[in-house]
């Protein structure tokens, strides 16, 4: 066996055992375990991993541990509390596929326009499949879900209620630079296409066309949407969130 200590910062304490937060805890491990062994074996999923670092240098997950290592290990994308510069981003916005129990924040992320998978009959190895081969942000509340080897991008979430679960990512992955409204279908995540008021005026309710112009058209699910008042609820908060 093998000792090391291990010191966990900010959103990572909520994982721990209760006796484990707030300071540096030493640690057996096995002879041959690496960094993301044992940081998953203490509750916490690697997505959730920043900085990580073994007496005092930057180190990978897959470093192995000898006997009195000094570990140190801040959360993911912490920088991104901080105020970022379009050159600081990604070239594309992220993605994301939602497990079963963030029904309510993929939609809230479909009408942010952002390309969201959802299906609460996805099992847990297609999801973590689906995010590996797709290249998307897993978001869930189940941390082994997260330990999966094939996760590579994920996002365990924090929050209960679904706008403050949007908020929270918001915040980690600074969304609010991505932002593009009604854009996409909330029911099947299709990118929405404007569609003119006569080609479908026969489908739209009369006080309806009598009060909006503009309509917009999914062409997977047939469905039609128009600025009624769940998106201007939908504006408000994304003014909220600084979007």
């Amino acid at each position: 066996m093998t000792q090391a200590c291990f010191r966990f910062h900010g959103a990572l304490e909520r994982f721990l055992a209760p006796a484990h937060r707030g300071r540096a805890v030493w640690v057996e491990c096995a002879s041959v375990a690496s960094a993301k062994h044992q940081i998953e074996a203490l509750g916490i999923p690697h997505t959730e991993v920043g900085l990580l670092l073994i007496n005092g240098q930057a180190a990978t997950l897959t470093q192995r541990l000898r006997e009195g290592d000094q570990v140190v290990v801040h959360p993911a994308m912490a920088i991104a509390r901080d105020e970022k510069r379009p050159g600081d981003l990604p070239i594309a916005p992220p993605r994301f596929v939602a497990d079963a129990h963030l029904g309510a924040l993929a939609r809230r992320l479909r009408m942010a326009g952002f390309d969201t998978l959802y299906d609460n009959a996805y099992a847990d190895p297609a999801l973590a499949e689906l995010a590996n081969r797709e290249a998307r942000f897993l978001l869930t509340r189940d941390r082994e879900l997260l330990k999966r080897r094939q996760v590579v991008q994920g996002c365990y979430i924090h929050a209960l209620r679904p706008e403050a679960q949007l908020g929270e990512l918001f915040e980690r992955l600074a969304l609010r630079h991505w932002v593009a409204p009604f854009t996409r279908c909330l029911t099947c995540n299709a990118e929405l296409q404007p569609v003119a008021l006569e080609q479908v005026s026969e489908r739209i309710p009369i006080r309806v066309r009598d009060r909006h112009q503009a309509f917009l058209h999914c062409p997977a699910c047939d469905k039609l949407f128009w600025e009624g008042s769940h998106w201007r609820a939908m504006r408000e908060r994304l003014a909220l969130l600084g979007a």
